[in-house]
């Protein structure tokens, strides 16, 4: 008994020991970040113009008049898309609703969703230092394929990596998908030693584009109105490495503290996408959003940083504005619901902003342009304030209704680095 009990013991600390020298040190970083858009690039102020054109929908003056006032509001200046004028002329059943057109719309992107992903993550590469066959895990978020080999596999043949890359693949989920995929691309650099994980994000409006009902429901106009193609790449790993000799120094931007995810109960239909033979249709996508999120934010937020001991509800009103803020900009409701919400001092949501205007909403790419911006504004800052705020908040909305936050650090010295 005595030979058997220590038999386990001694197992039980074997177990212990390799445990401990295949996880990582440190927490899990940010190690670089790249962007990408397609070429074609549409003003928002002639989108109603060109939306009602290229639909054949010129009929409906009423309603490209209330897509111009929409469009007016929306915070946004221009957006970029995978299909041009010439790919819906040339497939007409993109803008007839009745007409089965999934298997076009998924061949128009079919190559362009994994080359502007590799253009994307060729940038965050050079933009870490290290060479691509130092990568050893890929996460790619997408909504832009339903084939195999799938996107992961496409990239990793564009960027050369090693035929040994562990691949993973989250498809569908909606704008969230570039917090969930950093979510668990920090589970996997802070668990595997060494490990250094490629996160690419590729999205592509093209999906659910289509012409407008004769009926001119706004609800399927707003959503043209609002996305935008877009990818997005971001190095992540811990322990970075620093040997100059070996041409091997990593610079973190941000250090990733904590990850976390809440479902909002009761609100599972107010945003809904469904893939049918005509794309991503019978969709909804409620005004109610941003009344929904402000109703829960803040609890969910306090849930995710109080055991960090970041804050506490003695901190009373302002107790959020010690923070730098990566809201996802899933429309200029939410990032004004977050704003009047939490409180936040004018200019702590500017780097969400900033994205919506120039690009729109790009679904799950969208919060890694929020975050190249924050760092190169972190750099040039000339008020101090913002700098001292060490901690941020990434933060995003998806399906579910599903709050994903992100507690960051900014790395000592980040702001410092010199631009590319």
């Amino acid at each position: 008994m005595a030979t058997t009990t220590r038999s386990c013991a001694n197992s039980a600390t074997v177990l212990h020991g390799i445990r401990h020298r295949l996880r990582a040190d440190g927490p899990a970083a940010i190690l670089g970040i790249g962007t990408a858009n397609p070429k074609n690039c549409v003003p928002q102020d002639q989108f109603a113009d060109w939306y009602l054109d290229v639909t054949k929908s010129e009929h409906l003056a009423e309603l490209k008049a209330k897509t111009k006032k929409i469009c007016d509001r929306s915070g946004i200046t221009k957006r970029y898309f995978y299909h041009t004028e010439e790919i819906i002329g040339d497939h007409p059943e993109l803008i007839v609703r009745d007409l089965p057109s999934l298997t076009t719309r998924l061949s128009v992107i079919a190559d362009a969703a994994p080359k502007l992903a590799a253009e994307a993550a060729s940038r965050a590469i050079a933009d870490w230092g290290r060479p691509a066959a130092d990568i050893t895990h890929l996460v790619v978020a997408t909504n832009a394929g339903a084939n195999e080999p799938g996107v992961d596999q496409l990239l990793a043949a564009l960027l050369g990596l090693r035929p040994t890359v562990r691949r993973t693949l989250l498809y569908l989920h909606g704008c969230s998908a570039g917090l969930v995929a950093l979510r668990v691309a920090k589970d996997v650099a802070e668990n595997n030693r060494g490990a250094r994980v490629l996160v690419a994000c590729a999205q592509a409006k093209i999906l659910m584009f289509g012409a407008p009902d004769d009926d001119a429901r706004l609800d399927k106009v707003v959503p043209m109105t609002l996305f935008g193609d877009g990818a997005g790449a971001i190095i992540v790993g811990a322990d970075p490495t620093s040997r100059p000799m070996a041409m091997e120094i990593e610079r973190p931007i941000f250090h990733m503290v904590s990850a976390s995810q809440t479902t909002l109960p009761g609100t599972d239909e107010a945003v809904v996408l469904s893939l049918r033979e005509n794309g991503l249709v019978d969709g909804r996508l409620s005004a109610e959003v941003p009344r929904l999120v402000g109703g829960s934010l803040e609890q969910c937020l306090a849930g995710s940083l109080a055991p960090l001991g970041l804050v506490n509800e003695s901190d009373g009103g302002g107790r959020w504005n010690g923070f730098f803020w990566a809201v996802h900009p899933g429309g200029r409701a939410i990032l004004d619901s977050y704003e009047a919400t939490l409180g936040l001092q004018p200019g702590k949501l500017a780097a969400s902003r900033h994205v919506l205007s120039e690009y729109g909403n790009m679904m799950g790419s969208t919060i890694i342009f929020v975050l190249d911006e924050i760092r190169h504004r972190r750099r040039r800052e000339e008020d101090t304030k913002e700098k001292d705020c060490q901690f941020g908040v990434m933060s995003g909305v998806g399906p579910g209704l599903t709050v994903e936050t992100i507690v960051l650090h900014a790395a000592t010295g980040s702001q410092d680095q010199d631009e590319n």
